[in-house]
């Protein structure tokens, strides 16, 4: 069994420059704050406990996953005070790791490789460090022959650093493997800089204790690429967006168009499904196997089932059964439940609704606050009156029943199984099994009206 392991996340920072009321790592990436990545990562390798650092009264706390811990930052400011303020935490794990809220592209592997190689190290700390990124304005790793850290060398400014470490490619990116009592201890003997208290000032006390200082060398950049701007967080959207694609590949779904799709990383899809150009997969969809999904489809916390086909349509918390079609030019609004085998066709509304297996709405319909049975045929242009004096009330149409074109139904109305309505009419009663129902004044044809009018 695996020696437990503790998360800090550093989630304290407000984001200035994002330019937004939003503290920075609740903005959304692949529909989900940015801090819930970070968090998913530190879970999947292997922490037991996950702290967040968050300041009072900025909303993340809030916002924080089940099982996770808030730690507020109420006092000092810098990285160092930050850990700080989780200083009970910190002092009752032995393995700390330390990670930033901002960078939510760091993955579980790293993460594990890192907290493998300290503890291999039975080091006081361990850097998560890379080689493969321009090391420009990047604290250097300088080694010592052991292959330990003897020191980080600031090179935001070159002035007075020998040629020989700005030759190092070796950068330290900010994620870190710790002793949880001796960070603690380091930490209260570092002092303040230009009023703040760096983390990295550890090290160096560290070193003086005699304690290893260890890195860990990785190639996957993408967890060196925090969050600042609106700007940063489009690339790395970018790049987790192709996660989320490349895992939904994997297991069985076709893209016809990756580039152009916008899907959600909370997104369930089975196998076998495609997903066509301009589609939009938000919340906590479920989409069945053997589904085609698109082009130009919206679909918001909604359950589809197997089988089922849908293009250039709008969705939004509800379901749709087996082998049910949907489109093109669909809305379906929230409490819409299309039973298996239904369809509801172009340009039809349905919120609030059951219709029943084998049903079908073919055309420019609104049909809302309504059960409409089995293998019913509902005529184009049918509308359910259901509002009424403040009060909305239900529209039944039985199984098997044919409705005509053009048809309103005033709620509560009910038309019986295997019934017929007219075309054009107003149904105000129920209308019983089997009849035919029909509410339209008689034509009337007014002889030699247009030579009246022109003469007028």
């Amino acid at each position: 069994m695996a020696p437990p392991l503790t998360a800090l996340i550093m989630a304290a920072g407000q984001g200035t420059r994002m330019r937004s009321e939003l503290p920075k790592v609740l903005h959304p990436v692949c529909g989900v704050p940015m801090v819930h990545w970070v968090i998913a990562a530190a879970r999947a390798a292997g922490a037991d406990r996950v702290v967040c650092v968050t300041r009072p009264g900025d909303g993340v706390a809030e916002h924080l996953p089940e099982g996770v811990e808030s730690a507020p930052q109420t006092e000092g400011e810098g990285t160092g005070s930050a850990v700080l303020a989780a200083r009970e935490a910190l002092e009752q794990s032995e393995t700390v790791v330390v990670l930033s809220g901002d960078v939510p592209l760091v993955s579980a592997k790293v993460v594990q490789g890192l907290v493998e190689k300290h503890r291999a190290e039975q080091a006081a700390s361990t850097l998560l460090t890379t080689d493969e990124l321009d090391p420009t304005a990047y604290g250097r790793i300088v080694r010592d022959p052991d292959g330990s850290v003897k020191e980080i060398v600031e090179t935001k400014s070159t002035e007075g650093v020998a040629d020989e470490v700005l030759a190092i490619r070796e950068i330290n990116i900010g994620t870190y493997a710790f002793d949880g009592p001796q960070l603690v201890k380091a930490l209260d003997e570092v002092g303040e800089t230009d009023g703040e208290r760096y983390l990295t000032g550890v090290f160096p006390i560290l070193r003086e204790r005699g304690l290893t200082v260890a890195a860990y060398r990785t190639s996957d950049t993408l967890g060196a690429m925090g969050v600042n701007t609106r700007a940063d967080l489009m690339e790395v959207t970018r790049h987790a967006q192709w996660r989320v694609l490349a895992r939904l590949a994997r297991a069985g779904v076709t893209f016809t168009a990756p580039e152009s799709v916008d899907i959600h990383a909370t997104v369930e899809i089975g196998e076998d499904s495609t997903v066509g150009a301009g589609v939009t997969l938000r919340g906590q969809t479920k989409i069945g196997a053997r589904c085609g999904v698109g082009p130009n489809t919206t679909i918001t916390d909604a359950e589809l089932g197997d089988g089922v086909t849908l293009l250039h349509s709008v969705l939004q918390d509800c379901r749709v059964a087996d082998g049910a079609t949907i489109g093109p030019f669909a809305y379906l609004r929230p409490e819409a439940d299309v039973r298996e085998g239904a369809k509801i066709g172009t340009f039809v509304e349905v919120k609030k609704s059951v219709v029943g297996a084998g049903a079908k709405i073919p055309h420019l319909s609104y049909i809302g606050d309504a059960d409409v049975g089995e293998k019913a045929n509902v005529g184009g242009g049918a509308i359910t009156a259901n509002y009424h004096r403040g009060a909305k009330n239900r529209t039944r149409i039985g199984k098997d029943a044919r409705t005509g074109v053009h048809n309103s139904f005033v709620a509560p109305v009910s038309v019986g199984d295997s019934a017929y309505t007219g075309a054009g009419s107003v149904i105000t009663e129920d209308v019983p099994d089997g009849a035919l129902g029909v509410a339209r004044a008689r034509q009337k044809n007014i002889e030699g009206y247009r030579e009246r009018i022109d003469q007028e």
